[in-house]
């Protein structure tokens, strides 16, 4: 007796890719994440390739990713897929010390982070039937 398969949460022309516990900042990340939300994937790649943030070749590894499982998972069509969701949740906060003058200490906070990449196909415009 399996348990039973739960409902799928994304519609039949969508896919994703999540990169957890990701080691930076929601905030930081956020800003490399609404730099690709809403473009089509070629675009964004390119926009991550020359990004010069450090996380942006972690973001261009999820979103590969997420092409990948519409492509061999859903077969979906690579050319005609667009960024329809990219957010960044909190993951867990590493709590350190750092000395400080007088015996005293003050607390450095080290967030980690995680993303969720969705990708969705869309129909071109302009195809005349």
């Amino acid at each position: 007796m399996a348990k039973a398969k739960t409902e799928r949460r994304l519609k039949d022309n969508e896919a994703q890719a999540v990169a957890r516990t990701l080691r930076i900042s929601p905030q930081k990340l956020n800003l490399v994440a609404a730099m690709i939300r809403g473009k089509k994937v070629e675009r964004a790649l390119a926009d991550l390739e020359f990004s010069r943030k450090r996380i942006a070749g972690t973001v261009k590894k999820t979103l590969e990713s997420a092409i990948a499982n519409a492509e061999n998972n859903h077969d979906l069509d690579v050319d005609s897929l667009i960024v329809s969701e990219a957010y960044v949740g909190k993951s867990i906060v590493m709590k350190r010390f750092h000395a400080r003058g007088r015996g005293r200490a003050s607390r450095i906070e080290k967030p980690f982070a995680h993303l969720t990449i969705v990708v969705r196909e869309v129909e071109e415009k302009g195809e005349a039937a």
